[in-house]
């Protein structure tokens, strides 16, 4: 296990489970548990324990892309991550895959999956407005994948560049529009995406593309619900992330 170096970044986890995450430098870190001195992380290994001035104990770890995520600018709400995992299930993707993604956003989802295909795999991800664009860049360079995730200030619904990939990706408005494009885009066998908030677009999805090249179809939703542990009590929370979009998922053939 490498020890933490000045310059990179790590988890800090005090003693009520809050995270921070910092970067490894000759500075102080201020927090109601104390002040920090990050510069002492220098030659320590993830696991080590930092004290602050007030003897509260902070955790050192290195941040995983789901901290990243937890972290990033969101201009437009994001894809969550209990819908995210959903493509892995249906699609496979991995380590190598090509992907096109439709609508960057804040870019969450273009960290997702430029975490899953990298190394020699690379997401192109599509944004027709510039703002959005430009915040999505600065998340990407924040998680370390900007040699991984490329975006491109284009409308996706007036063509994709590219060809012989395993996904596409539909997070906008207006998803049919580009399914033509995502069908000229797809190797054989290839995966489409589309993400709904609403099911007026699912509707519209399926007659486009039962008039194209795509079979496998189905739609799905998921909900997630945590379950409170507690001795002689635990049972589920009365509280959980239930509909946030329909996931329809379709092959080309």
């Amino acid at each position: 296990m490498e020890e933490f170096s000045i310059g990179e970044r790590a988890i800090l986890i005090d003693e009520r489970g809050n995270k921070y995450l910092v970067k490894v430098e000759k500075q102080k870190f201020n927090t109601n548990l104390g002040v920090v001195d990050l510069g002492e992380l220098e030659g320590k290994k993830p696991g080590a324990v930092l004290q602050s001035h007030l003897g509260k104990s902070f955790i050192a770890l290195r941040p995983s892309f789901v901290d990243y995520l937890e972290r990033i600018r969101r201009v437009p709400q994001i894809l969550l991550p209990k819908d995210a995992a959903q493509i892995i299930a249906n699609t496979g993707i991995g380590p190598g895959s090509v992907v096109v993604d439709g609508g960057t956003g804040s870019g969450a989802l273009a960290i997702f999956l430029g975490n899953l295909v990298r190394p020699t795999g690379h997401v192109y991800s599509y944004e027709v407005r510039e703002d959005f664009a430009k915040v999505a860049k600065r998340n990407i360079e924040f998680a370390g994948l900007e040699s991984v995730v490329t975006v491109k200030c284009k409308d996706i619904c007036e063509g994709i560049d590219e060809r012989e990939v395993d996904l596409v990706t539909l997070d906008i408005p207006k998803p049919e529009v580009a399914i033509p494009h995502a069908e000229k885009a797809l190797k054989v066998g290839g995966y489409l995406f589309v993400f709904s908030p609403c099911i007026e677009p699912v509707q519209r999805t399926y007659e486009v593309l039962m008039s194209h090249r795509f079979r496998e179809i189905k739609t799905i939703e998921c909900l997630v619900r945590e379950i409170e542990v507690k001795p002689n009590a635990t049972r589920p929370r009365t509280r959980m992330i239930a509909h946030t979009g329909y996931m329809t998922f379709a092959r080309r053939v």
